[in-house]
């Protein structure tokens, strides 16, 4: 909290009859943010002088600031009774705005015309009015004179594009946002109006570079991430399409139009239990979703029941396979055991017969001459190394 505030605090405190310290400190917590705070000490002073139209004035601006708007509609129109001020008039046409009370809103900002024909954010404020109640022509000759005012107001040129594209002049629409983002570069919602133009024209590849500044500047844009998963799949482009939507994703992990999405892709992949996950995943976060949730569950419907038979099948053949093993080891089991019980059985005989005295013949030797039974002619008398050495 600013040391003024605390300091008007302290006046007050010893003094809680000083008006004037009591409006300031009203005036100087409405500038802060403290709007409560500083709608109590309005409503003190109200009371206490109700016939001060500026005291009306801010307690309006009071109960604009906490979107109390009916309450904010009497403050001003007790103040323009007591002085119609035009900035009394001003508020109380934006009030009518939040309130989406256009006709009235228009009545007022037209008194503030009126009286200063030169104030660019009336201008663009009765074009704001014109547009909501969907008079275009009128509300495209209101932001012209806003733009011709202050020909730097990037939302009267944003206005101007989409009421140009709406009239079905698309090249002068552009004109507008690529105005707007010469004023503002990081605007991202020109880029995905320029993109969604190209798109309808057919320039698929001009769309996309859109729409990629689009969700550069503002990655939760998922409108522009579904024009250009949309453009990838019409394509057949299903590895950016994929990457797209993953990217989408990482910003945007609830959003049920995108999960959609997703499950088309794996669905033109052929991975249908991803296809199957996802889609139930995009009616999990239905209420994020603009597509018709009807047709999307029935979607579901159909999927499921296809997996469900497939995981039945799966199931059963799991079954059998694990029946199959049970039997074959059982058999293993058994065969085993027979083999074990004769192997006990052999034991025994041969246990028993070495008891009765049985011996095991020895293998006969074979009988090899002894060392006199050969003959000097075996060998000779001298080798042919001998004789040779001799000669």
């Amino acid at each position: 909290m600013s040391d003024e505030i605390e300091e008007l605090q302290a006046i007050l405190k010893n003094d809680p009859y000083n008006f004037q310290a009591r409006r300031t400190l009203a005036i100087v917590l409405l500038d802060n943010g403290f709007n409560l705070e500083a709608k109590q000490h309005l409503l003190y002073l109200v009371r206490t002088f109700p016939d001060n139209a500026e005291l009306l004035y801010n307690l309006g601006i009071a109960y604009e600031k906490l979107a109390d708007y009916e309450k904010a509609e009497r403050a001003y129109l007790r103040a323009i009774v007591i002085s119609p001020e035009n900035d009394f008039y001003y508020n109380l046409g934006l009030t009518y705005i939040e309130m989406q009370e256009w006709g009235k809103a228009i009545v007022a900002l037209k008194h503030v015309i009126d009286q200063e024909p030169d104030d660019s954010n009336t201008y663009f404020n009765l074009g704001l009015c014109f547009f909501n109640k969907e008079e275009y022509e009128v509300a495209l000759d209101y932001f012209k004179k806003t733009t011709e005012l202050n020909p730097e107001d990037l939302f009267a040129h944003f206005y101007m594009g989409n009421i140009l594209k709406q009239l079905g002049q698309p090249e002068l629409a552009i004109n507008e946002y690529q105005r707007v983002i010469e004023i503002a570069p990081d605007y991202s919602w020109a880029y995905y109006n320029i993109g969604s133009i190209a798109y309808e024209q057919g320039n698929t590849e001009a769309a996309l570079q859109c729409l990629q500044q689009t969700v550069h500047y503002n990655p939760k844009d998922t409108k522009a991430y579904m024009l250009m998963i949309q453009i990838y799949v019409t394509q057949m482009r299903l590895t950016e399409a994929m990457d797209t939507v993953t990217q989408a994703l990482e910003t945007n992990a609830q959003d049920g139009d995108l999960l959609y999405m997703l499950s088309q892709i794996f669905k033109l992949n052929g991975d249908k239990e991803n296809y199957e996950k996802y889609i139930a995943s995009a009616i999990t976060n239905h209420y994020t979703l603009t597509l018709p949730f009807d047709k999307i569950k029935n979607e579901y419907s159909k999927i499921k029941a296809e997996m469900d038979e497939v995981r039945a099948k799966q199931a059963e053949e799991e079954r059998m396979q694990r029946l199959i093993q049970e039997a074959e080891a059982q058999a293993l089991a058994n065969q085993q055991e027979a083999d074990s019980e004769e192997a006990e059985e052999n034991t025994e005989d041969m246990e028993n017969n070495f008891e009765e005295g049985e011996e095991y013949s020895e293998q006969p030797q074979e009988e090899y001459p002894q060392p006199d039974e050969y003959s000097d002619d075996d060998y000779p008398e001298q080798s042919p190394v001998d004789e040779i050495l001799d000669t």
